[in-house]
């Protein structure tokens, strides 16, 4: 009679979108037998905390693979009725500058839907058995040997597994842990978020678009959305040009703001804008900082990284949740992709770009800026709709055919050499 197979525990550093999905994705997904899965979640509550989250048609097409149906309701999420996922509008004018599109997305559940975080994180948490999840762990020091991973947490106890996965976000333990000279940078902007009934903005601004909409400032940003649930978001992004030491002493994630500041950096926008500012009844701030990407996301053999932790890309081009979701996805089919590398290159290349202080010009000048701006701004379809399914496919696809170059080359060595391998290869 075979023994029963050793359970294969596998930890995972925070149990976000990130941390669930890929508890979901390799429960579902890997061919892992006798799978073990223990979530390991600083938050003493698993609430529906958070502001909104855009999630772009890989990551839709990433929830229904997994199961996640309840996601794809338009209860759940908000889709603009004109199916453009990305309007861009002039902060003044309210003209129509640019516009983003979707290429291949037939099917509408997967356009571009914009959520409260807390109801993807709902949604997930759904198919996770809450056995599985251990509350009120901070972590603070993870480690590996040849024998396992251990966390060591700040309530002094410690969990130890086969594997780690750290999906503990941008300023990861897991990943601090095995580089501890990565530095995150401030990358220039400040968020002003806030989330609210729709009842509050619905029927009350003249104009207001029925599509999610941004607009765009010589510095400044605003975006504003309906979501899921009779919920509405409004986001202001404003320029601070400190250093990332004295942002990080003096705003801290999700602080509590100052809505009357938000209404004053925006009464001289349009109408809307403005209007939008007033309406909303209270904001945090959210510095963005993004990090360089890593040579690698797998240390000692036993350890991997997924989402913000893995790419700390400071959520450019709104790509966060998705990129989490097709990690998760990923993972539990053993493979990467490269396409994360292409996007931290484009956020720093607009980062460096940002920092460049020119000669004053006329406001005439600084116009035409923005609106060359605003219409060559990078083309993301590689990345919003890129679909991890098919690129995993293409990875084995390649790896197989340079498994049979090797191999054929062996045959050739021992029959002859490259003459007599030709001759082979040409009867196949």
């Amino acid at each position: 009679m075979a023994e029963p197979t050793k359970p294969l525990r596998v930890l995972i550093a925070g149990a976000g979108i990130a941390g669930l999905a890929t508890a979901v994705a390799l429960a579902r997904i890997s061919s892992i037998a006798n799978l073990d899965v223990q979530l390991y979640e600083q938050a003493p509550e698993l609430l529906e905390i958070g502001v909104s989250i855009a999630l772009s048609p890989n990551g839709m097409r990433t929830l229904e693979k997994l199961g996640i149906d309840s996601a794809l309701s338009d209860e759940t999420g908000f889709r603009g009725p004109s199916g453009i996922p990305q309007i861009f509008r002039h902060w003044k004018t309210d003209q129509v500058i640019s516009v983003d599109t979707h290429h291949n997305v037939p099917d509408p559940r997967h356009h571009t839907t914009r959520f409260h975080r807390g109801h993807v994180h709902a949604a997930l948490l759904e198919h996770v058995p809450r056995t599985w999840i251990h509350l009120g762990k901070k972590l603070v020091l993870a480690e590996t040997d040849a024998d396992g991973v251990s966390l060591h947490f700040e309530d002094g106890s410690s969990a130890h597994g086969d594997i780690l996965i750290g999906a503990d976000g941008l300023k990861s333990k897991v990943r601090q842990s095995f580089i501890p000279d990565y530095k995150l940078r401030f990358s220039g902007k400040v968020f002003m978020r806030s989330t609210f009934d729709v009842a509050l903005v619905e029927g009350r601004i003249p104009g207001l678009p029925a599509d999610s909409m941004h607009w765009w400032g010589p510095n400044d940003n605003f975006f504003a959305s309906r979501l899921g649930k009779n919920q509405y978001t409004t986001v202001g992004a404003y320029s601070d040009p400190r250093p990332s030491e004295e942002i990080e002493q003096t705003i801290a994630w999700d602080q509590k703001g100052d809505v009357s500041s938000l209404r004053e950096r925006y009464q001289n926008w349009n109408p809307v804008v403005k209007a939008l500012t007033e309406a909303t009844p209270y904001t945090n701030l959210y510095p963005n900082f993004a990090g360089d990407a890593l040579e690698t996301w797998v240390f000692g053999s036993r350890v991997t990284l997924v989402g913000d932790a893995a790419h700390a890309h400071g959520g450019a081009f709104a790509a966060g949740g998705s990129l989490a979701l097709d990690d998760a996805f990923a993972l539990a089919l053993a493979c990467r992709s490269p396409h994360t590398d292409r996007l931290l290159k484009t956020v720093h290349g607009q980062l460096d770009a940002s920092r460049k202080v020119g000669p004053a010009v006329s406001p005439e000048e600084e116009d035409a800026r923005l609106l060359e701006r605003m219409r060559n701004r990078p083309d993301t379809v590689w990345l919003s709709e890129h679909d991890v399914e098919a690129e995993f496919a293409a990875v084995l696809q390649e790896a197989e055919k340079q498994k049979r170059s090797v191999a054929w080359g062996r045959v050739g060595v021992a029959n002859g050499g490259p003459v007599a391998l030709q001759t082979q290869a040409s009867k196949l």
